[in-house]
């Protein structure tokens, strides 16, 4: 435990940002998971779905929670399944 009153501020600093982290993440994992879900069962939503998911990548991406080639990654793999499913 530090002793110093900065460094003992960064630590709380530092727990607070990671719970935050730590919910947009879980948010995002719920929102491809429905997403993947939509598509699957062939939802009339399911592009809504997708939409829905495609901007929440883009804010974690934007926050630096997803690196950018991963958020890219993420996208190109939901309009693929999007794509395959309206076939």
């Amino acid at each position: 435990m530090p002793n110093i009153k900065s460094a003992k501020k960064r630590v709380l600093v530092a727990e607070k940002k990671a719970l935050q982290n730590k919910a947009v993440r879980s948010n995002l994992k719920t929102t491809l998971k429905k997403a993947d879900a939509a598509v699957a069962s062939g939802a009339a939503d399911s592009s809504a779905a997708i939409k829905l998911a495609i901007k929440k990548v883009d804010q974690a991406a934007a926050k630096n929670l997803l690196h950018k080639n991963t958020a890219a990654h993420k996208k190109s793999a939901l309009m693929k399944k999007l794509a395959a499913a309206s076939k």
